[in-house]
């Protein structure tokens, strides 16, 4: 299988690929540390993976993405499946108080994993196979006080999912929106953790499985669908004075 991710150096993604690595799978890799990039090329040849390619591209600069994927594809010729990962967990006082801080934190967990998408659909319909799973994020299921700015960026692919998801049946690309919640990284190094905490091998698991298994929308662990389907269930009179 040829596999191709961007935001490979997350924590999440490096522990997908981690799991792809035994099959002989061939990688193409995509991040803006080069240390991190080089060291999980050497992890992912050690456990057993086929060719693995790098490329060092900032994500948040959208003008770039048509060359960064028409490489890709140059290098993998087909793409089985595509892991989108890369995102921040922007600081909601500042955002409140900055709008460059909020337009960045929109633009990198939102309109950069759109564009990517916008790029990658024409090539995965034009191959007519493959999947397309994107990391979104349970924040993005009803906008909350502590971080609707990064909800709101993560809403809004997920609608962009859904609808891509429909566009590009026809062509048998499957399209995978994978929401986790709350999960021990670095991007979550500053919080407080609690038992709502999940690893990033944990999510890794959820993510192989539901490629394997062709779903649509997947909560990571699973039990998060119940929580947030309690959370979109309560009235707004309610919901608008809790503080979480």
């Amino acid at each position: 299988m040829n596999i191709l991710i961007f935001g490979a150096t997350s924590a999440i993604a490096q522990a997908v690929a981690a799991r792809y690595a035994a099959a002989e799978n061939r990688f193409y890799l995509i991040a803006r540390n080069g240390e991190k990039l080089a060291a999980l090329r050497e992890r992912l040849t050690g456990a057993g993976a086929g060719e693995v390619e790098t490329a060092l591209a900032d994500l948040a600069r959208l003008e770039n993405h048509p060359e960064m994927i028409e490489a890709a594809f140059a290098d993998l010729k087909s793409v089985d499946l595509v892991l989108i990962a890369h995102g921040t967990l922007p600081d909601q006082a500042r955002c409140e108080q900055d709008t460059n801080a909020a337009l960045e934190a929109l633009n990198v967990n939102g309109l950069s994993p759109i564009s990517l998408l916008t790029e990658l659909a024409p090539r995965m319909r034009k191959q007519a196979h493959g999947t397309l799973a994107v990391i979104t994020s349970v924040a993005g299921d009803r906008g909350r006080p502590s971080n609707y700015v990064y909800g709101s960026a993560k809403a809004m692919v997920s609608a962009y999912l859904q609808g891509l998801r429909g566009k590009l049946h026809g062509a048998d690309v499957h399209v995978i929106d994978i929401r986790p919640g709350l999960v021990d990284s670095p991007m979550t190094a500053h919080l407080e953790k609690g038992p709502l905490f999940a690893s990033p091998e944990q999510v890794a698991g959820g993510i192989v499985r539901a490629v394997s298994r062709r779903k649509q929308t997947v909560y990571v662990p699973g039990w998060w669908r119940i929580v947030m389907a309690i959370v979109r269930w309560l009235p707004n009179i309610i919901f608008k004075r809790l503080n979480f």
